[in-house]
C-alpha cells in the first residue's frame, strides 16, 4: 500500500494558510513538511459502550481521515499511551482510561506559537524536544538541519523520528536524552514541548549568554519565556495565551499509581461527607487556563474531567493523590450544581475561592506575571502584591 497520499501538499498548504500569514517565516515550513509521515498511527480519547479509553487509528488504511487529522492545525495526535506506541498496536486495540498519554505530535498551531515565543533568529542554535519529530522538521525547514538538536528520553521515538525526518529530507542531530538532565551542547534557544515541574538548572547551564528558554509548567497552562542573565539565572514573563503538554518522564511510563482508577470511580459514584450547592455553574477547568494554573500552584497534582450528557447535564470531577475528590452535577450549563466532596481537602471549595477572586479582580495574577529564575532553577512568579515560588528540582 502506498503510505503517502498523493494530495498531501494541498492539505499542508491549506493548513499553513489557516495557521499563519503568507509572509510569515513559518508559512513555508508548515506548507512543505509532510506531517502525516510522522503520525501514521495515533490514539483518540473516546467513549465506547459507556467506557472511556484510547482507540487506535491507522492512517494508511483510511487516507482521507489520515490527511484531515494530520493537517488540522488545531489537533494534537496522541502517539503513545502509557508504554503502548500506536506504531506497535494491533488494529482494534483500545487502551483503558487509567493509562496516560506519554507522547504525541503537538498541534501545529501550538508548535509555531512556542517557536514564536522563542524569538528564533536565522542563525539561532536551537534545542527542541522530539516526540514524533514533526516540530523538529519544522525547525529544520526554517533554520537548516545543522542548527537543530532534538532530544527525547524514549529510544524508540528517537529512532522513529530519525527515520521519518530522513524521509522528509532532514538530518538534524537527534539524541536520546533526559531533557531535565545534562543537555548535549550550548544553545541560543531551548524550546520544550514537554512540561516540567520547574526549570531544570541544566537548561540555564546550556543556554548561551542572552539565550532564551520557552517551556510550560506541569499541570498548568503557563507558558514561561525567560532570557539568561549574567548571574546564570533568567528573567522573563508568563506569555500571553496558554499551552498544555505532557510532563517529562524518565521511563517507559509515568510512575504507577494503582489507586488512581479507584479514585476516579469514587469521584463518580460516592456520596461524600460534604454535600452542598455550589456558588457558580459547572466549569470546564481544563479549558480555563488561568483558573487551572492558579489551582495547580495552590494544590499541585489535581486532575480534572467533565462529562456532558445528551440532556444537557454537566458533571465535573476532581481527584488528588491524597484521596481528596469532588463531583459537581448540574442540570444545565447555567444551573448551580450539587457538589459532593470528601478527603483531606475540599477541592471544589478551593476552586470557588479562585473563581471569586477572578470575579472580583477581573483576572488572576498568573496572567502576565513576571518571572525570575534562579541559577538552581527555582522559579519566582510575581504580579502586583501576589507572588508564588515553584521550587527547585
Amino acid at each position: 500500500m502506498d503510505r503517502t497520499p498523493a494530495d498531501w501538499e494541498r492539505h499542508a498548504a491549506r493548513m499553513a494558510d489557516a495557521t499563519v500569514r503568507p509572509d510569515s517565516r513559518w508559512h513555508r515550513p508548515l506548507a512543505m513538511v509532510p506531517r502525516h509521515l510522522f503520525v501514521p498511527r495515533w490514539w483518540t480519547w473516546s467513549k465506547r459502550d459507556g467506557t472511556w479509553g484510547y482507540e487506535l487509528h491507522d492512517g494508511p488504511s483510511a487516507s482521507e481521515a489520515w490527511l484531515n487529522s494530520a493537517y488540522d492545525q488545531r489537533r494534537t495526535l496522541t502517539t503513545r499511551v502509557g508504554p503502548h506506541h500506536a506504531d506497535h498496536a494491533t488494529p482494534g486495540t483500545v487502551i483503558p482510561e487509567e493509562l496516560r498519554p506519554t507522547s504525541s505530535s503537538t498541534l501545529p498551531l501550538l508548535v509555531v506559537e512556542m517557536y514564536r515565543h522563542a524569538h528564533i533568529a536565522d542563525g539561532s542554535r536551537v534545542l527542541v524536544t522530539c516526540g514524533s519529530g514533526y516540530g523538529t522538521a519544522l525547525a529544520c525547514r526554517r533554520l537548516g538541519d545543522e542548527r537543530v538538536t532534538s532530544v527525547d528520553v524514549d529510544p524508540y521515538l528517537v529512532e522513529a523520528a530519525r527515520e521519518r525526518l530522513a524521509a522528509a529530507g532532514h538530518r538534524p542531530r537527534v539524541e536520546v536524552c533526559d531533557v531535565t538532565g545534562e543537555l548535549p551542547g550550548v544553545f541560543d534557544r531551548i524550546v520544550s514541548t514537554v512540561s516540567v515541574p520547574t526549570i531544570p538548572s541544566s537548561w540555564l547551564e546550556a543556554l548561551a549568554p542572552g539565550g532564551r528558554l520557552v517551556t510550560t509548567v506541569s499541570g498548568t497552562g503557563l507558558v514561561i519565556t525567560a532570557d539568561k542573565t549574567e548571574d546564570g539565572g533568567a528573567i522573563g514573563r508568563v506569555a500571553p495565551g496558554a499551552a498544555a503538554f505532557m510532563s517529562t518522564r524518565r521511563g517507559d511510563d509515568y510512575p504507577p499509581d494503582p489507586e488512581r482508577a479507584a479514585r476516579w470511580e469514587t469521584a463518580r459514584t460516592a456520596e461524600g461527607t460534604s454535600v452542598t450547592t455550589g456558588r457558580y455553574p459547572v466549569m470546564r477547568v481544563n479549558s480555563a487556563w488561568d483558573v487551572l494554573s492558579t489551582f495547580e500552584l495552590i494544590v499541585p497534582g489535581v486532575e480534572h474531567r467533565m462529562d456532558e450528557g445528551a440532556d444537557g447535564t454537566r458533571t465535573a470531577y476532581m481527584i488528588h493523590p491524597d484521596g481528596s475528590w469532588a463531583r459537581a452535577e448540574a442540570t444545565d450549563r447555567h444551573a448551580s450544581p450539587t457538589v459532593h466532596q470528601d478527603g483531606p481537602r475540599r477541592l471544589w471549595d478551593r476552586l470557588e475561592k479562585i473563581r471569586t477572586w477572578l470575579v472580583v479582580d477581573g483576572d488572576l495574577p498568573v496572567a502576565g506575571a513576571n518571572v525570575r529564575i534562579d541559577p538552581d532553577g527555582t522559579c519566582h512568579l510575581t504580579r502586583g502584591g501576589w507572588s508564588e515560588t515553584i521550587g527547585a528540582r
